[in-house]
């Protein structure tokens, strides 16, 4: 068994343990998303919330829980926490062929309100940060107030164009999606601030374990990049 399997193996018991636990939502017919919830809503979504909710997206590195396992378990006892895993992360998929931000939010709001969650906080980590801003712009109602880190609203030409060559890679994908070992060191490199040096065999670990649905998520990648000219500021009615 590998070493992140472990870890998750692991994780995954100290997350119930603390009263969080996964949960899988058929958003429509060949859409499903899996989502960490307050295990005491699992078997009554329609209890009225004690504790304000508050979501957690990750960013396209690693799945939600990889991604927020510390934040969750520190807010669990004050907050109704939930991490959800974007399409073709984790456990979520779509048999769709749309990659939009749009389509990735529609299906997070509807995984949300099957989840009877009425109002909520975002807290949005880089792709997470995108998708939240679309959240917020297309359900006010449902997206109370937003905190994001490391994101953009959106991700015009402009900037993408910048940021590529900020980093030094000719495109998103060979950034955030490699296929070495070496890629693997790279990506974690340039995305942390003083990221320690592991054994080449976590890295294969983590190589093997979490880049999958390479082909989907390239093109996650793709629909992401807008022009300038198609993006307008939106009025958000929400505290960011």
């Amino acid at each position: 068994m590998s070493f992140l399997k472990i870890y998750k193996f692991l994780l995954h018991g100290v997350l119930k343990l603390a009263g969080i636990s996964p949960r899988t939502i058929e958003i429509e017919p060949g859409t499903i998303m899996n989502f960490w919830v307050p295990t005491e809503t699992i078997n009554n979504t329609n209890t009225k919330r004690k504790k304000p909710a508050v979501v957690f997206l990750h960013g396209f590195g690693f799945d939600g829980i990889l991604t927020w396992q510390f934040q969750a378990l520190a807010l669990a006892k004050e907050y109704s926490v939930y991490v959800p895993d974007f399409l073709f992360f984790g456990g979520s998929i779509t048999d769709k062929t749309e990659r939009s931000v749009e389509f990735q939010a529609e299906c997070m709001a509807k995984g949300l309100r099957k989840l009877g969650v009425e109002k909520c906080t975002l807290v949005g980590f880089s792709y997470g940060g995108m998708v939240g801003f679309k959240m917020a712009e297309m359900y006010p109602d449902l997206v109370e107030s937003m905190v994001v880190t490391c994101s953009v609203m959106a991700l015009t030409e402009s900037i993408s164009n910048a940021g590529l060559e900020r980093i030094g890679f000719p495109s998103w994908a060979d950034y955030l999606l490699p296929v070495s070992v070496k890629g693997v060191e790279t990506l974690l490199q340039v995305a942390t601030y003083s990221f320690p040096k592991l054994p080449n065999w976590i890295y294969k670990d983590i190589l093997e374990g979490i880049f999958i649905y390479r082909k989907e998520k390239v093109e996650l990648l793709e629909a992401l990049v807008i022009s300038d000219k198609e993006f307008t500021i939106p009025c958000y009615q929400q505290g960011i």
